[in-house]
């Protein structure tokens, strides 16, 4: 399991990724820059430039391991998995709940529920760090709409009334996002509630880029035991949308990426300087801002947290491959209902 954690990205344009027998070579102008054992390695994300050897990408798709191609800006392109695994009969299962109505409202309002509850902790944290008493009352007044959602969702209609009701919760959080940050780093690094598609401010480029990060690592976690990414229940499925992925990252987006973000801001490891303008208002990540991202990403995957459930310490990038393998338990029948994980 430890070797899921080990992702590598290449970010370097112009650079070539070869495989020599069982080591990973990372070449730029035909200079060597890295080598990797292989078996180290649970996934590779390129972006932008990378050119990757066929034999390299016939390896991985024959090991299991994900190929991911992100663009210069960490916008998601394309993802190369190998042949499907998983018990065909956990799929039917799982294509069956997705067009039961009971089941896709409780899976919803359930994940749904795990999402906002950690949104709640991260408000209330930053609450109590708050630089005045004004800006603590409006952390906790987007708390309270937290805790107004949850209760609604133990009773949830159907849903679309999940739905709405997770669209609520995340607009008040969003709202007070940037007072969760330090005073002095609000004004160089603004932020105009959540757009995306593209990000319109660095903060938006910035949890954005986290979300791609988290998001490719749901995928594979689901991919892993045999459920399909692109069924899901609180998204709807569409054409080409992770909808599953998208589910399982939700319970992860607060105290994960976007503690993560708040951190990087506050401990000015990520400033203005790490941002470009784009035609059009587009603002992205630079490659230096990219780079700083990654590592600080990588660092935050090798934590350790208490799984409640498991009744022991994991390491916060496990928390994707445990939570799809409770998914899965519960999808077959092995467990009454699929318990989110909640940060304290």
């Amino acid at each position: 399991m430890k070797q899921l954690l080990n992702t590598l990205y290449v970010m370097t344009q112009g650079a070539y990724l070869s495989l020599d027998h069982e080591t990973v070579r990372v070449e730029v102008g035909g200079e060597l820059k890295l080598q990797v054992p292989l078996h180290h390695l649970g996934s590779v994300v390129t972006m932008g430039n990378v050119m990757i050897s066929p034999f390299f990408l016939g390896k991985c798709a024959e090991d299991g391991r994900a190929v991911v191609i992100l663009d210069r800006n960490g916008r998601y392109k394309c993802r190369m998995v190998g042949k499907t695994s998983g018990n065909v009969l956990l799929r039917q299962v799982q294509y069956r709940a997705v067009e039961d109505g009971a089941k896709t409202t409780v899976l919803a309002a359930t994940m749904t529920a795990g999402k906002v509850k950690n949104a709640r902790n991260v408000l209330m944290r930053s609450a109590r760090e708050a630089a005045s008493p004004d800006e603590e009352a409006r952390l906790r007044k987007s708390a309270d709409v937290q805790a107004d959602a949850l209760f609604y969702l133990k009773t949830p209609r159907d849903a679309d009334h999940v739905r709405g009701l997770e669209g609520e919760a995340a607009a008040a959080y969003f709202d007070v996002f940037t007072l969760m940050m330090k005073p002095a780093e609000r004004d160089s690094l603004p932020m105009n509630g959540r757009n995306r598609r593209p990000p319109l401010d660095p903060i938006n480029a910035l949890i954005s880029f986290l979300y791609t990060l988290l998001l490719n690592d749901c995928i594979s976690a689901l991919e892993g035991v045999g459920l399909d990414p692109q069924m899901g229940f609180l998204h709807v499925p569409r054409q080409g949308r992770p909808s599953l992925g998208l589910d399982l990252m939700e319970e992860f987006r607060a105290f994960v990426a976007d503690r993560l973000a708040i951190t990087l801001i506050n401990r000015k490891q990520v400033t203005i300087e790490h941002f470009e303008p784009r035609p059009g208002g587009a603002v992205y990540l630079n490659y230096k801002g990219r780079k700083e991202v990654v590592a600080a990403w990588q660092k935050r995957k090798q934590e350790e947290v208490d799984h409640p459930l498991l009744a022991e310490k994991t390491s916060i990038g496990l928390l994707p491959f445990l939570q799809a393998r409770l998914l899965a338990r519960h999808l077959r029948g092995d467990l009454e209902a699929y318990i989110p994980y909640i940060h304290p």
